[in-house]
């Protein structure tokens, strides 16, 4: 058991705290007031080789784990680009997953060297407006036809399809009432997103304005049959093998994003003075603080624990949803945390916590509910009964 960094992995962290000092908070506080897609920020990591880091070298990759990808995406949203800066590159690091395991020789030198490159921008088509994490219902359907598909459908909180011209999509190809398990009939699709048939509508939301949100009305969109990843109607099977690994890394940026916070608590308390002394020197301003420093330590743990033994290849369900549970919950206490000990100035923008408590919500809340992986822990580690 050994909890320290190999080489390689304090290297990632270094060099990329060290990258992201070309963008600081005032640079991430624009971005937040006009709403634009953090370009510069994006293409700088992908000129620098970084979008790669977990896909495989014979496509341009690094080669290394999630272990490291969670190295990395930590330390870009606790440099102060929060949830904003994770999630530009979010979808490159663990997004096209199912293609290197499923899809053809084709399909992923067709794909993932234009990931790595970032000349492609992917987004993820999964949920829908009324199936929310009942994935098995989903209704948007891909009609055969000679030589692929005919899609219709909506989907909803899709995030950067405002500039993605690639989406991994999740479509019914086989109606529910025809099928022998609710998890068959849905298939995976990789393929051009294009807004002749799809209509991108933007979700104005409370936080991380710069990484946009959507609402997709495709009709009568045509996928070719060679943009099918895997076996008609497994899809919902190979979407399974990004949950757990997607599960680490938002964990691992929540709790980046959390330790953004105290540190911009911690300085502020040992500058502000009231009553002839820094407000750090109290307890009632210390303790708070160090318990938020010991539960993202706690939560860093589960979280390495998780992508560790994903990329041993060992079942990791338990410890990835056990990640994503206290990174979001602790995270939120710590960015809850440093705006009270700033006072006032916490809800003022210049400040940047208000913005940091804003993106916090993000990991806590999605892609599952703090509620859910309750239920899940409940079942699955008290073997209690199943609750939905």
């Amino acid at each position: 058991m050994d909890f320290a960094y190999s080489e390689i992995q304090q290297n990632v962290r270094d060099a990329i705290l060290k990258h992201c000092e070309q963008f600081p908070d005032e640079y991430w506080l624009e971005r937040d007031h006009s709403g634009e897609f953090p370009e510069d920020f994006y293409r700088s990591l992908a000129d620098a080789g970084w979008l790669g880091i977990a896909m495989p070298e014979a496509y341009g990759g690094s080669g290394l784990g999630i272990t490291e990808a969670c190295i990395m995406m930590q330390a870009i949203a606790e440099s102060g680009a929060g949830m904003t800066g994770a999630s530009s590159v979010h979808i490159n690091i663990f997004g096209l997953q199912p293609i290197i395991l499923f899809g053809t020789e084709e399909q992923r030198k067709r794909s993932i060297p234009n990931i790595v490159a970032g000349t492609d921008k992917a987004c993820f088509a999964v949920t829908e407006p009324n199936a929310g994490l009942n994935t098995t219902q989903l209704k948007c359907r891909a009609e055969k036809k000679d030589g692929g598909y005919l899609v219709n459908g909506d989907k909803i909180w899709i995030s950067t399809a405002q500039v993605a011209n690639k989406m991994l999509l999740l479509a019914r190809t086989t109606p529910l009432d025809q099928v022998k398990r609710k998890t068959e009939g849905l298939s995976l699709f990789y393929t051009d997103l294009d807004r002749s048939k799809i209509d991108v509508k933007l979700i104005h939301k409370m936080g991380r304005h710069a990484i946009d949100s959507n609402m997709l009305f495709i009709e009568d969109l045509w996928i070719p049959e060679e943009d099918r990843i895997g076996e008609e109607g497994q899809g919902f099977k190979m979407i399974l093998h990004g949950l757990n690994p997607e599960r680490a890394l938002l964990a691992a940026e929540a709790i980046g994003l959390g330790r953004a916070a105290i540190r911009k608590a911690a300085q502020y308390a040992k500058e502000r003075i009231v009553f002839d002394r820094p407000i750090g020197q109290n307890q009632g301003i210390q303790h708070p603080l160090a318990k938020c420093w010991a539960q993202l330590e706690a939560a860093n743990l589960m979280t390495m624990k998780a992508a560790t033994l994903f990329d041993q290849g060992l079942d990791c369900g338990v410890e990835a949803n056990a990640a994503k549970y206290l990174a979001g919950e602790f995270a939120f206490e710590a960015c809850h945390t440093a705006m009270l000990t700033l006072g006032g100035m916490g809800y003022a923008q210049e400040y940047h916590v208000e913005r940091y408590l804003r993106e916090v919500l993000i990991p806590r809340t999605a892609p599952v509910s703090p509620h859910m992986i309750l239920n899940f822990l409940a079942e699955k580690v008290l073997d209690l009964p199943k609750s939905y």
